[in-house]
């Protein structure tokens, strides 16, 4: 009994710490799956050419960024190219030593490396481009985890912050700025390219399972017993806030999708 008590409690521990993640990676590639059937209803199969040149170089230079960090050795790279028959457009194949946990543990940051890669190009692309928008998604990351108790107050506080940042980006006032429209087509290339493929997902798994081992270690020797429930609830916050910008992105990816359906019906 105490084993299986054990097991359901790293299990959902395991899930504080990477549930967010993985939440956003499948909900990614749900809009993503759609968008792209949309525009090559609308388009044909070079749609995925257009969106593609910009973001599959970001999708697997965050692979390789990811893999160095973690001591992984590149044995092949390729930026981008036309689909092949699978439908892939890049690739960055990696090698790893099996008995370095470390390494091993990286696999999950490397196959969710995408979402977060893509992220950081679109917040740097904000402060360049919108820079209000910048510094109020950056104001929202801080008190998004400046609170001493949880509560409905708190999720309504941070729902209102992020219906405000939608305001600031599409103000009236970035319609009339060129370089608006150049920000949402390359924050547009990107999100259509941010979702997980089997291969990411695959190896994201491995790591995963090494984490869950090292959470299930620390329940044994009674080290979760130090860390604030608190404190699991402030990271998860701030990790959704974070991935947030990218859900945004992909919804209006995706009605942009829509909306090509429509025009290219008349």
């Amino acid at each position: 009994m105490f084993i299986i008590e054990l097991l359901i409690r790293t299990f959902w521990e395991t899930l504080y710490l990477t549930g967010a993640i993985i939440l956003v990676g499948l909900l990614l590639g749900l809009l993503q799956n759609n968008a792209t059937r949309n525009f090559q209803r609308s388009f044909g199969r070079n749609a995925l050419m257009v969106t593609g040149f910009i973001g599959t170089p970001i999708h697997e230079l965050s692979h390789a960024g990811i893999a160095l960090l973690f001591g992984h050795k590149i044995n092949d790279i390729k930026l981008f190219q036309r689909p092949d028959e699978n439908g892939v457009m890049g690739y960055v194949n990696h090698s790893y030593n099996k008995n370095s946990l470390y390494q091993q543990i990286g696999n999950f940051f490397i196959g969710v490396a995408p979402i977060f890669g893509g992220i950081v190009a679109m917040i740097i692309l904000m402060r360049l481009v919108i820079p209000e928008a910048f510094e109020a998604f950056i104001t929202i990351l801080v008190e998004s985890v400046n609170f001493e108790t949880f509560s409905m107050v708190t999720i309504q506080g941070i729902a209102a912050a992020y219906l405000g940042l939608l305001k600031i980006i599409f103000s009236w006032s970035n319609f009339q700025n060129l370089y608006f429209y150049l920000f949402l087509f390359i924050a547009i290339c990107i999100s259509s390219h941010m979702s997980l493929s089997l291969a990411d997902i695959k190896g994201a798994f491995r790591g995963l399972l090494i984490i869950f081992l090292l959470v299930l270690i620390f329940n044994v020797l009674g080290l979760s017993q130090y860390i604030a429930a608190l404190n699991v609830i402030k990271y998860n916050v701030f990790i959704t806030g974070f991935l947030m910008i990218t859900v945004i992105f992909s919804v209006i990816t995706y009605f942009v999708s829509l909306a090509s359906v429509l025009i290219a019906r008349r």
